[in-house]
């Protein structure tokens, strides 16, 4: 009877969940599907491709095989690009959990002015990504930039920013911090505020100091908020591309911010290799992938749940 009514639900539910099943085969599913079949193709983008009639036969007529991918794989270029993402993550991630944290902690504190810091922390979110970016290719203009004439007045020249091949990347990174912080500080203020304050009571009643008690007991409690944050992190900032495009020209000089959504973007809509540029996406699945697996298995070592 048990078995009966389930199966009764789950008929009586179809009607209502087909909507959304229709949307997510029409726009997710035969989308990543006619991607994986264009990036075994040599297709430029430019010519028509009938969805319904002709896609399969366009298919077989350029099919290439993983030719795009072993042509990816030969060049030096998907070395350096994964080498600039690679430097991307590692000067954005431990700047990003730290600042977003500390966001969190102010936030959540019983500060008299933190009724501002709540209004203002969040606002790099709410903005857009070409807008913040214009921000900051103004502020780190190396000829009227602020930063650099704040410089100026304690006698230190500041650099051309954007314009130097060694500080074009930290600059793309400390407007992403600025930008990103304020979401990944409200998961965080999430975590802090499901960690009882009995704990804290007592760590004071046993004569912890402050940092005793977030070390030993803010940091192991948050590290489930910490995981999930580093996860969606590092699967955003292998995406970087707004940030890249609208402050740098052409990937930096001498293309050092040359990363993988850029060059996708490039190869797709500037040099006409479609079926190279889903090569490219694809390739970039499979490390999100990677990383997302070994992830999950290094969690089990320093994450702890209550």
């Amino acid at each position: 009877m048990k078995l009966r009514n389930q199966k009764t639900g789950i008929v009586a539910a179809v009607p209502y969940l087909l909507p959304s099943l229709i949307g997510m085969a029409v726009f997710s599913i035969l989308p990543i599907v006619a991607s994986l079949c264009i990036s075994m193709t040599n297709w430029s983008g430019m010519t028509r491709v009938s969805i319904f009639h002709g896609f399969f036969t366009f298919v077989r007529e350029n099919f290439l095989g993983l030719q795009n991918y072993a042509a990816i794989f030969q060049e030096k270029e998907i070395w350096t690009v994964l080498g600039h993402n690679a430097y991307f993550l590692v000067l954005y991630m431990p700047l990003m959990l730290v600042m977003s944290m500390m966001l969190a902690v102010i936030v959540g504190s019983d500060h008299k002015a933190v009724g501002v810091y709540r209004i203002i922390y969040y606002i790099p979110v709410l903005t857009s990504w070409v807008a913040g970016a214009l921000i900051w290719k103004w502020v780190l203009s190396s000829q009227y930039g602020p930063i650099n004439d704040l410089l100026g007045f304690v006698g230190i020249k500041g650099p051309a920013w954007l314009q130097s091949e060694v500080w074009a990347m930290p600059s793309i990174v400390l407007a992403s911090v600025w930008k990103d912080m304020g979401f990944y500080g409200m998961i965080f203020l999430g975590g802090l505020q499901s960690i009882s304050p009995e704990y804290y009571e007592a760590a004071k009643i046993d004569g912890a100091n402050s940092w005793q008690r977030f070390r030993r007991i803010t940091l192991p409690l948050l590290s489930p908020t910490t995981f999930y944050v580093m996860m969606l992190s590092l699967i955003n900032a292998f995406q970087i591309f707004p940030q890249v495009m609208v402050m740098t020209t052409d990937a930096g000089p001498n293309g050092v911010t040359q990363v993988m959504v850029e060059r996708i973007y490039k190869f797709a809509f500037s040099f006409g290799k479609m079926g190279y540029a889903a090569a490219y996406s694809w390739i970039l699945f499979a490390i999100i992938f990677a990383i997302t697996i070994f992830q999950n298995l290094m969690q089990r070592k320093w994450v702890h749940y209550e």
